[in-house]
């Protein structure tokens, strides 16, 4: 028996080595923690992914139905806010197809981000109650429930430390399939939901389960704090729980000894939102798992590794140190513990530098004493990202300036992508068709492929085969509008779309006073030929944000007018796109010609929807920030149309002192349509209405909005001038698609396996569960 036993135990060392590489042990896992997964809709992805569409399609078609009609009924599943949320989602699906041992973990929201209704040109929240009749994609694993505890106070025992007294909140762990692309590898995102113990108050629980849905600012919430500790303390014990019994995939616990934790679990955190990872580790080694203190310290960085996606001020978590004493006090004795550590080892380093030492604490002093937490995951990761390479150069000479002169070796760029299957082959599926026409279909998983397409600019076949999938994207979008929004567009019309959170960085009031441009341009020479226009702009406002909402009126106020105005007719006209979301995304994103990215120089990150609208054959009007940098070097300058101010020409601005009065007095369009806006023209039945707006733009704006006025009214005839053109125009759309190949998830997250994580992506295909498997 014991000669069987041996035989069967090298019979499995050697399958589990073909698989991982390393003999009798399991290949290293990866966990995504994130507090927003965007994932929108599931039906035609998985179909997509599984080689299935035209099949369903011919079976549904079989039935008597319509498969688009059914993958409309289907909620999208809106667990985030925007681009962070979006790009977990991306990178769920690159993993997959990569062959990555990889798990996305965050809350199972009831609630996801609100839908928006637009009333009377107003935003008006409305919850979105996504769960109502049940998610098909998801199971339930009850058996995998675990406590996650709030409150309560510390005990320092000789036996070692202990946190009790606590209140207990139930995280209940949905799981979700996560299929790569025809690979037959499916991964899964688990998702916690907070459920109460039986003596527990409910409401606490179900407060746990709305989207934060506040954007770009940074609220000192406790219910935020609380759902940030529950993902995290629920994701932990999860991922100690596997690495104890991965062993042939036994579930005994094994493992005593954490030597290899670090090789054999990578923890990237999405934003600071997962920080808490970082003292509830060391929490868990030290009080729980008996682990010597520095020892735990070394195990916890090598394991986490942060991404910074902001560097906007107002966006940091800064959490009152008050509010940790009370809900998480063992982790505030944690976090004091490591900063002193960290201090001691910079005031060894930079001695009587006292400054630099306050510029360094995790702790900020001051009236409310804070935690920073972008600091908290600085020191406690070994790696930390920047977004797309401006970003990162701003991470390294601005935001974590101290941090980078003491770590270097630390600081990396992880340029973002989006994946190729739901933005282009499920999106945009006659575009995908003429380039596998052309190229083959093996671009879908090696996007730089699409390279090859530089040999077809010439090409007249190609260029009408591109230029009329656009048209009917347009075709088909504008049909969308008239049922959906009572719109009538002009087809024939530049589809000139902005479509991302509404924020004043992002400076969709630019956008506004292009429109107002244009429109007084028309009114003051009828006559003349003008290229017909329509500008859609899209966006959610945070509920508290009142600027955002304010510009969000000011747009619909100026389609009022605009659209109204016979003398216009249809060679202007001026949408907001309610209630934008995946879903929506993926039928505008397809349709336009110019996509707006005009985000003052140094405060967009990366962007995502920019490389969406690349690959799907619009041009880019944008400034030089975030992608649209690396986006401007892929195809050449001159293949976008870039104005406006560079980063260094914004810091010298902020240097002499930006006054926006000059801009106005000298610009006589610029003074036309703020005196306008102000007046009331937009607006007669309340004159005043956007005061705030304009007292904003003229005395407190810190985008800049006027200092770039006159190069983007400029760049925006340039764009006229060659949409003109078709024939150029398209041969540019090529050379973008062409171009585009960069900016696939796919490469992002094998710079992040190679880079960070110290793993290699598998191009082998698991055969399919019906045939027997080696």
């Amino acid at each position: 028996n014991r000669q069987r036993d041996f035989s069967i135990e090298v019979t499995l060392k050697a399958k589990c080595c073909a698989v991982c590489k390393c003999l009798a042990l399991p290949p290293q896992r990866i966990y995504y923690l994130s507090l927003e997964f965007y994932m929108g809709r599931t039906l035609q992805n998985t179909m997509v992914n599984l080689g299935l569409q035209n099949a369903c399609d011919e079976a549904i078609y079989q039935l008597g139905l319509d498969l688009e009609e059914l993958e409309e009924i289907e909620e999208d599943a809106g667990l985030g806010n925007g681009g962070l949320g979006r790009l977990a989602a991306c990178f769920l699906d690159s993993m997959a197809t990569l062959g990555l041992a990889a798990y996305g973990y965050g809350i199972r929201y009831e609630f996801g981000i609100f839908n928006q209704k637009i009333v009377d040109g107003w935003q008006v929240e409305e919850a979105d109650d996504w769960l109502r009749y049940g998610n098909p994609w998801e199971k339930a694993r009850p058996e995998y429930m675990l406590p996650v505890h709030f409150y309560g106070r510390v005990d320092h025992t000789p036996e070692g430390v202990k946190w009790v007294d606590t209140q207990v909140v139930l995280a209940m762990p949905y799981d979700t399939p996560v299929p790569g692309y025809k690979n037959n590898t499916v991964n899964t995102m688990r998702l916690w939901s907070a459920k109460a113990p039986n003596d527990f108050n409910l409401q606490e629980s179900a407060a746990l389960m709305a989207v934060d849905p506040h954007l770009q600012f940074f609220e000192g919430k406790e219910l935020r704090l609380k759902q940030e500790y529950f993902v995290v303390a629920a994701t932990l014990q999860d991922i100690i729980r596997r690495f104890k019994s991965s062993k042939f995939g036994c579930r005994d616990p094994v493992r005593t000894c954490f030597e290899t934790f670090p090789d054999k679990v990578a923890i990237q955190l999405n934003d600071t939102h997962p920080a808490l990872s970082i003292p509830e580790l060391m929490r868990i080694l030290v009080d729980v798992e008996k682990v010597d203190w520095d020892k735990a310290w070394e195990i916890t960085k090598r394991t986490c590794a942060y991404t910074n996606h902001t560097v906007l001020p107002e966006a940091l978590e800064r959490w009152p140190v008050s509010m940790f004493e009370k809900l998480l006090p063992r982790h505030l004795e944690i976090i004091y513990a490591l900063n002193q550590m960290h201090l001691d080892r910079v005031a060894a380093l930079y001695p009587g530098d006292i400054d630099r030492l306050r510029r360094m604490s995790v702790i900020e002093e001051g009236d409310c004493k804070r935690i920073n937490m972008a600091h908290l995951c600085v020191i406690g990761s070994h790696a930390v990202n920047g977004v797309a390479r401006i970003h990162s150069d701003i991470v390294k000479n601005s935001v974590f300036k101290d941090f980078y002169e003491l770590e270097p070796e630390k600081f990396q760029n992880k340029t973002n992508g989006i994946t190729p299957r739901r933005w282009l082959l499920l999106c945009n599926p006659g575009l995908a068709d003429i380039i596998a026409e052309k190229i083959g279909e093996g671009f879908i998983t090696d996007l730089s492929q699409l390279k090859k397409l530089l040999d077809f600019i010439n090409n007249e076949t190609f260029i009408r085969d591109v230029a009329k999938v656009k048209q009917e994207n347009k075709l088909k979008f504008a049909a969308y509008l008239e049922e959906h929004y009572k719109v009538k567009i002009n087809p024939s019309s530049m589809f000139d779309v902005q479509v991302k959170r509404i924020h004043e960085y992002k400076r969709q009031l630019l956008n506004c006073l292009h429109a107002i441009t244009l429109y007084n341009r028309i009114r003051s020479d009828p006559s003349k030929s003008f290229v017909p226009r329509t500008i859609m702009i899209g966006g959610k406002a945070a509920p508290g944000y009142h600027m955002a909402k304010m510009i969000i009126k000011l747009i619909t106020s100026i389609g009022e007018v605009i659209n109204n105005d016979p003398y216009v007719g249809d060679r202007l006209k001026v949408i907001f796109l309610e209630n934008y979301r995946v879903s929506l995304a993926e039928k505008v994103i397809p349709a336009a010609d110019l996509s707006q990215q005009i985000s003052t120089a140094g405060t967009e990150a990366s962007g995502t929807g920019n490389m969406k609208f690349m690959v799907n054959g619009a041009l880019t009007i944008g400034t030089m920030d975030g992608a649209n940098v690396e986006m401007a070097e892929e195809a050449d300058e001159e293949n976008l149309f870039i104005f406006g101010m560079r980063v260094e020409d914004v810091e010298a601005l902020d240097r002499q002192g930006y006054n926006a009065q000059e801009y106005y007095e000298r610009l006589p369009e610029l003074r036309q349509a703020i005196d306008q806006i102000s007046s009331g023209f937009f607006s007669p039945r309340d004159p005043g209405c956007f005061r705030d707006v304009v007292n904003m733009l003229m005395y407190h704006d810190r985008f800049k909005v006027f200092a770039d006025y006159e190069a983007y009214i400029k760049c925006q005839g340039q764009v006229d001038q060659l949409f003109m053109n078709p024939r150029e125009w398209t041969k540019k759309v090529i050379r973008n698609i062409a171009c585009s190949g960069k900016f696939s998830s796919d490469r992002t997250i094998m710079e992040y396996a190679q880079e960070i994580w110290g793993v290699e992506p598998s191009a082998t295909k698991i055969p399919p569960p019906n045939l027997p498997r080696d």
